[in-house]
Order: structure tokens, then sequence, then C-alpha cells
């Protein structure tokens, strides 16, 4: 069985590159804790300022800020429930205001369903909140962001919305049916924007994680680490941690992968090879 100590080992950040490189400002939701605050320091060590937007004010967010601030770079907090779709344009004016042109969107925001359990049990209420914040909420503030991009005469090259969905777009997990069925709309809306928006050099690129060590996953912990550490379900045999899905989204969002739009980018180890 894993502990925490041997599920602790992870790639680092990406590497810093030059400090005077400017890329405009990265706007990351749920960017407080977790894969979240990963995402925010290492685009900021990748020279974007940061825009934080949380549902939560807290001691997390000021040290995200902090984080991102011992790295040169600029960050601000927008407090904001994504679900609530009409206060997405006066978040997208703020942040623009504030720092500058928003050049990269991470969707990071979501929830998990509240229990895990059979499908046939699942109530309209739980539904209706995972998809109101997990792909309604998402949805309308790409396009918010969206909007703005194209409507902005860029300076910069390089600009990106990377969308976090996981690797339940694909496989199924019948105890969390409405949390599967909210990724695997927002692997098809990233799809769409992609087509969308190739023409205005935006490119749109889906990340989807398998079984990261975070917050969200600490329930099975537990239950999945035996399996984990067999290679069963993770191949590389740990557990994901928030460093490689920031490595990950940072490659995607200086343009390292230039011709490269709509597409998924599995992060989970080998998990969503299937096998007999």
């Amino acid at each position: 069985m894993l502990d925490k100590a041997e599920n602790s080992t992870a790639i680092g950040p990406v590497d810093a590159g030059p400090k005077s490189v400017g890329r405009g400002v990265a706007l990351v939701t749920g960017g407080r804790r977790g894969i979240g605050r990963a995402i925010c320091t290492t685009l900021a060590m990748r020279g974007f300022d940061i825009a934080l937007v949380d549902i939560v004010e807290d001691q997390e967010v000021e040290k995200t800020v902090s984080a991102v601030e011992a790295t040169g770079k600029s960050a601000i907090f927008q407090q904001l429930d994504i679900s609530e779709t009409d206060k997405h344009d006066e978040i997208v004016e703020n942040v623009q205001f504030q720092l500058g042109e928003i050049t990269c969107l991470v969707n990071n925001a979501g929830i998990q369903v509240p229990v895990r359990g059979d499908i046939l049990d699942v109530s309209e209420e739980t539904f209706d909140q995972l998809m109101d914040i997990n792909l309604k909420g998402t949805f309308f503030l790409t396009q918010a962001v969206a909007r703005k991009m194209v409507s902005t005469k860029s300076g910069y090259k390089e600009r990106s919305i990377i969308t976090i969905t996981s690797a339940n777009a694909a496989l199924v997990s019948p105890e969390k049916g409405p949390y599967c069925i909210s990724k695997a709309g927002l692997s098809m809306a990233s799809q769409q924007f992609a087509i969308r928006l190739a023409a205005d050099g935006i490119r749109v690129h889906e990340i989807r994680p398998g079984l990261i060590e975070t917050d969200m996953t600490a329930d099975v912990f537990e239950k999945y680490s035996p399996d984990v550490a067999t290679g069963s379900i993770c191949p590389m045999r740990r557990w994901g941690q928030p460093e490689d899905i920031a490595t990950g989204i940072a490659t995607l969002a200086i343009g390292a992968m230039p011709f490269s739009t709509g597409d998924i980018y599995n992060i989970g180890g080998g998990m969503q090879i299937p096998r007999l």
C-alpha cells in the first residue's frame, strides 16, 4: 500500500525561464489551494500575472497570492461562484482593468458529488448543482473570456483556454454519475470552443487528470492506494500530484504545443489505457 511519503514523489514545476518574460494574464478558477494553487504558481513562474478566482476567500487565498508574488509576478483575487453566470462579464472586466489582457483561462473550479452512491438514488438537487457549477458555470465563463479575447487586438502571440475535466469524462464511475456526466459535457464544450476560436489564434485544450492527491480525493485515498501501488489502476504506480497537472497546463499555456487545439491530454499515469 502507498503511504503519504511514497505518494509524494512527483516531477517539479516547469523551469521558470527568464523572469522578464511577460505573457499577459492567466485567469485561474478554483485557484486557492491544491491543483489550483499549483497552476497559479507554475504559470507565474512562466511569466503570467495571475487572477485567482474562487468561491471562498480565506487564508488559503492569501497563501496562493503570496506564492505568486514570490515569483515576481502580480496576483489579484476575485471572489465568484461560477454558477452565478450574471457576474461573469463583471469579473472579466475587473481582471482586465486591474492586471491587463487575459491571455489564458484555466477552468479548474469544480465540485464532486456530495455522497458517492447508486445512480438510482441521485436527487435532482444534486444533479443540478453539479451541472450548474461544473458544466454551465464553466461554459459561460469560457464564453465570456472568449468574447473578450476575440474582441481584443492582442499584442500577445500565445492565447489559450485550458479546461480541466477528468478521466471520468470517459471512464465510468457509477457511484458518482452526475460528476462523470458533467465532465463529459465539458469535454464536448472544449472541442466546440476549439473549432470556433481556432481562426482567432486561440488554442483550446482539455486536461484529463487521473487520480490526483487532493482534498477532493481524500475520502478515497485509502481505498484506492493498494490498487495504485500494484499498478492495477495506475501503471506508473503512484498518485498524481497537483504539480503534475500544473506542469502540463504550463506547457500548453506558453505555446509549447503550437499546432494543437481541441486535443485531450490525459495526465493520469496511464490509467486511461484500455487493458484486458
